[in-house]
């Protein structure tokens, strides 16, 4: 029993550097690959590309990309009401780009991570906040 587990520990130890280089190198680029997309996102808005790095204040502008007004950013404090929030302000950002409810609700808040990078590299145009 002891020799198994000092051979775990052998194991666990060798194989850590290793993996450890490689999920660091993995969540460094989901990172940058993530900065690029909402700058471009916010750039195809209309909006300053640096203003997507700064929390809150990005959550801001995307509510002004929305057609949303600033003090939304509260309704983000509130459990619950911050979920059916996200996807009225998903799907609002969907219409400014033309897109479908649809894909509001599945692109950009489901998988949002995939739906912003369909806006910020396709080929959707904003076309302006949409009516309320």
């Amino acid at each position: 029993m002891h020799t198994l587990t000092l051979f775990a520990q052998e194991a666990t130890q060798s194989d850590s550097s290793g993996a450890g280089g490689v999920v660091i190198f993995a969540a460094l680029a989901l990172v940058l690959l993530s900065i690029v997309t909402f700058w471009r996102f916010f750039e195809k808005a209309g909006r300053p590309g640096w203003a997507s790095i700064i929390p809150i204040y990005n959550l801001y502008i995307m509510l002004k990309i929305a057609g949303r007004p600033g003090w939304w950013l509260l309704l983000y404090l509130i459990p619950g009401v911050n979920i059916i929030t996200h996807v009225v302000v998903a799907v609002d950002i969907a219409k400014a780009f033309k897109k479908s409810t649809a894909f509001g609700v599945v692109g950009l808040w489901l998988f949002s991570f995939i739906g912003f990078m369909i806006l910020g590299f396709g080929s959707a145009k904003y076309k302006g906040v949409p009516k309320h």
